[in-house]
């Protein structure tokens, strides 16, 4: 009975996040809620369940609240911009650097780990360019996903803090163990640059400009001359924050609480600029925030009634014990495509947890098997037809509809999603 309605639990938090009619934040709480009462759980155990759930998840709630508006105000003051237009002016009229700077560029705008924010950054500043050499547009979105999807497993970013969320550990802790994976992921992205730029350049890019005017149009409005001064301290703000991360001496997100707090210091001094600030950016940090909270009370009542572990007993005796020691990788080399599917709550929110289970069954730790799907779901970000910044990036270029990019992008994505997931294996990340 217990399977049954965790199976049905999950498969209507996936359609009902498939069909886009309900916010994630509603689905997380009242299916599992409902779910509860449903096979007569008391609310003296249901309190003690979400009350659980909660604990879970409260930390990493707290850290996207606060990195996101850091990261935010710190491209806000432009810190990312210098760098952006000193590899545009680099990359010049050369096929291949202007596909390895689309990449950096990718890399660089994600690290506040807001997909619009990259799109935003990265398609307007490359695209004419882009145009102006011949180089396909489908060319553009790839590397950007790419570079997305690889830096996206930054703690602060989505799949990390939710995968983090369903084991009950800090995002920032997940993050260091993932370091090495995320370094070859970058190689990889450059890599994809390399290639896809001597692919264009075979196909004649660059040899007949497009444009004939030298001035490439500018994505970002010129720099308010307070921040330009600021831009050095704002710099080493950002590089501090980064490195206290890495070093894990002090709670993830009371760096970022620090971070926050200087960086609306030294750049917002008054009280009405710094309520401004926060106001702005609000909504896209509270947004995620709450999701990964009412994420805890899914796991805290799947986990309390005993669903996943009765999930879990059923899909053991389904799968071949030859290729139950296995279940992790099958599932890691599977994620790209699942995770385009589902979309990226419905993949760790209700893949994940009972998938997990089947593992510990076969003497895979959880934390193998979730880190094995989160690396191999990574760049299939921007593909999915069910991610609003796939749209946006279509939006930002002409005559380029979503079944092209797909086309295009997913024999290059997946090959760096399967990559990632063998490198984890070889770095001892992923233990067989």
């Amino acid at each position: 009975m217990l399977s049954l309605v965790g199976f049905l639990l999950v498969l209507a938090i996936i359609v009902l996040l498939l069909k886009g009619k309900m916010s994630p934040i509603v689905v997380l709480i009242l299916v599992p809620s409902i779910a509860a009462l449903l096979i007569g759980t008391s609310i003296p155990d249901l309190k003690e369940m979400i009350g659980a759930g909660m604990k879970t998840v409260s930390n990493n709630s707290i850290l996207f609240i606060f990195s996101i508006v850091f990261f935010c105000i710190m491209s806000d003051v432009g810190v990312f911009d210098v760098i952006v237009d000193k590899l545009v002016a680099m990359a010049g009229e050369n096929v291949i650097a202007i596909t390895i700077a689309t990449g950096i560029i990718g890399i660089i705008a994600h690290l506040d780990g807001a997909t619009a924010t990259t799109v935003l950054i990265t398609i307007p500043t490359m695209y004419p360019i882009y145009k102006r050499m011949g180089i396909r547009p489908q060319v553009l979105l790839c590397l950007t996903a790419c570079a997305m999807g690889v830096m996206n497993l930054l703690p602060w970013g989505g799949p990390v803090a939710r995968a983090a969320t369903v084991l009950g550990i800090d995002a920032t802790g997940l993050w260091l163990k993932l370091i090495p994976i995320q370094v070859f992921g970058i190689v990889s992205t450059i890599t994809l640059a390399i290639i896809l730029g001597t692919i264009e350049k075979k196909r004649g890019a660059g040899t007949t400009l497009k444009i004939q005017s030298s001035n490439v149009e500018k994505s970002s409005e010129e720099l308010d001359p307070r921040f330009k001064k600021l831009l050095p301290l704002n710099i080493i703000l950002t590089i501090a924050v980064i490195g206290l991360l890495m070093v894990d001496i002090l709670q993830s997100y009371y760096v970022f609480m620090i971070g926050l707090s200087l960086a609306l210091c030294i750049n917002y001094p008054s009280l009405k600029e710094q309520n401004e600030k926060i106001k702005e950016h609000a909504a896209s940090a509270l947004t995620i925030s709450a999701t990964i909270l009412s994420a805890g009370i899914m796991v805290g009542i799947m986990d309390g009634t005993g669903m996943i572990e009765a999930m879990a007993i059923t899909l053991t005796n389904i799968i071949p014990s030859a290729l139950g020691r296995f279940t992790h990788l099958i599932f890691g080399f599977l994620a790209l495509p699942m995770g385009m599917l589902v979309g990226t709550d419905a993949y760790f929110f209700g893949l994940m947890p009972p998938i997990i289970e089947v593992g510990k069954a076969f003497g895979i730790e959880g934390i193998n098997t979730a880190m094995a799907m989160l690396i191999g779901k990574n760049v299939s970000l921007m593909i999915s037809p069910l991610v609003p910044a796939t749209y946006l990036a279509l939006g930002l270029v002409e005559n380029l509809e979503l079944k092209d990019h797909i086309k295009f992008s997913f024999k290059y994505l997946y090959s760096v999603s399967i990559l990632m997931v063998l490198a984890g294996l070889v770095f001892g990340i992923i233990h067989l």
